[in-house]
């Protein structure tokens, strides 16, 4: 997603060292031949059968001689009570304009399992689910079994971030809406900065790492021997993608794989910024980030025990929380230039309808209303949830929530990247896997980074068919 939520039940555990955590993000956790465990896999067939008793209960108890019509919507959003609350509202509005029902229909927490649930649900051919909620890397995945939205919503789409539209867009085809936006961010410590002189935050990676080791050194100096520069997610998973090709592509070191279908991700300015990242790790980054995922990271910004932080949208709101120890005191920022740009990775959410839907009227109706730009405004001044029409990013309202979305709508119209998933297809999750134990060899120390990139360009030929990229093309927009 992308855009990551944590559920309230998990306690933070300021004072000790990160411990790896449940699965939060719903990018975070990707399909792949080592992952899919058979328990997994029963898990995935117990909320399988659960779903479909669902389904079934849903036609049963209704008054004769009143025809309705159900849709069914599937999204992994119900273990965040506030986000939950806030759907259930839109879909009784949507059902007092249209007359339309709706049926929520929950997933399992884990993204892996959401999409093993996801694809075998999809493959019953069954027509329902009618609605599905898909985080921003699977439209290339799923693309065969979705409905071409394009002759009936073009001109919504028009209104929505042209990055993620094109995210959406797989082999011409429009297999989904954009829903709710996320990118990658940075976070600072104001009070920390006007302390040492510093009059906002890093305008460069190599300017992140000076004010980084000087404000650490500063801080022990102090006593606070627990104090770090930069926290960041180095556990080898999809946010370890998502970490390094900010950090390459800032660079003008490509984007792993191209638009085109050629393999880049083997040349020396990517290497250059994962030696640089390697060099991170136990200097201004504790030795444990190369197992630290969000909440890690977010452990040790909220405990006040670090000057900078990469994370999600998510992590403004929980920054600014009663509980936390940075409250008052941060500020947001998009990832620092490399000599390319800026570059933030691309995060989120977006719904599709299943071709075979047997509401497809009604399908799309539903998709129209939760996109829609008063739905949207509401749900983002409220739940703080980034949209995805630029035109909200100005409004006074959404920006009294969340006022950094000025900044967050400069991202995504010029520093936004994807991730490789729509040209990857079916592949990605391999291809991410592939990407992220390359580079946290590199973080460990195990291999140089020249040698990773090229055992990694060799492996990802061997599973895409691709060819590479002698020379790299694809350069990100200076902000």
């Amino acid at each position: 997603m992308m855009c990551w939520r944590f559920r309230s039940a998990i306690k933070p555990r300021w004072s000790q060292a990160p411990v790896l955590t449940s699965e939060h993000l719903a990018s975070e956790h990707l399909p792949s031949r080592h992952l899919l465990s058979h328990h997994r896999g029963q898990r995935t067939w117990i909320f399988l059968c659960i779903l479909l008793v669902l389904i079934g209960l849903g036609s049963c108890g209704k008054p004769t001689g009143q025809p309705t019509t159900t849709v069914t919507l599937l999204c992994p959003g119900w273990v965040d009570k506030e986000f939950r609350d806030r759907r259930e509202q839109e879909v009784a509005q949507f059902t007092g304009e249209t007359g339309i029902q709706v049926k929520l229909l929950p997933g399992p927490e884990s993204a892996t399992e959401q999409l093993a649930l996801w694809r075998k649900l999809l493959e019953n051919g069954t027509g329902t689910p009618d609605v599905y909620e898909i985080d921003v890397i699977w439209p290339g995945t799923l693309a065969e079994y979705f409905l071409d939205l394009k002759p009936y919503l073009a001109q919504d789409a028009a209104a929505h971030f042209p990055v993620l539209v094109a995210n959406d867009t797989v082999n011409g085809r429009l297999v989904a809406m954009p829903y709710h936006a996320d990118a990658g961010l940075l976070f600072y410590r104001t009070d920390l900065l006007r302390q040492y002189g510093y009059q906002g935050p890093p305008k460069t990676w190599d300017e992140m790492e000076r004010m980084a080791a000087r404000i650490q050194g500063g801080e022990r100096a102090k006593g606070k021997k627990d104090f770090w520069g930069y926290v960041w997610e180095g556990a080898p998973s999809e946010a370890l993608t998502c970490n390094g090709l900010e950090w390459q592509a800032s660079e003008g070191g490509g984007r792993i794989i191209e638009e085109d279908k050629t393999i880049s991700v083997n040349n020396q300015r990517t290497t250059l910024a994962w030696a640089r990242a390697a060099r991170w790790t136990g200097s201004i980054s504790p030795p444990g980030v190369v197992a630290y995922k969000e909440w890690d990271a977010m452990n040790i910004w909220r405990s006040g025990n670090a000057v900078f932080m990469r994370n999600w949208t998510a992590a403004y709101l929980l920054s600014g929380a009663k509980e936390s120890g940075v409250k008052g005191n941060f500020g947001v920022a998009l990832p620092p230039n490399g000599q390319a740009g800026a570059a933030s990775v691309l995060g989120g959410a977006s719904l599709s309808i299943s071709r075979n839907s047997r509401h497809l009227q009604e399908a799309v109706a539903l998709v129209r209303f939760l996109c829609r730009r008063d739905v949207e405004r509401e749900r983002a001044r409220i739940t703080a949830q980034a949209p995805t029409l630029p035109e909200l990013y100005d409004d006074p309202e959404v920006l009294k929530t969340s006022p950094y979305f000025s900044l967050l709508k400069q991202g995504f119209l010029s520093g936004a990247i994807a991730r490789p998933s729509t040209v990857a297809g079916k592949q990605y999750g391999n291809v991410s896997e592939e990407y992220f134990k390359a580079l946290h060899s590199v973080l460990t120390g195990e291999r140089s980074s020249p040698n990773a990139a090229a055992d990694l360009e060799r492996e990802l030929v061997r599973i895409t068919g691709f060819k590479t990229k002698a020379a790299v093309s694809t350069r990100v927009q200076p902000r």
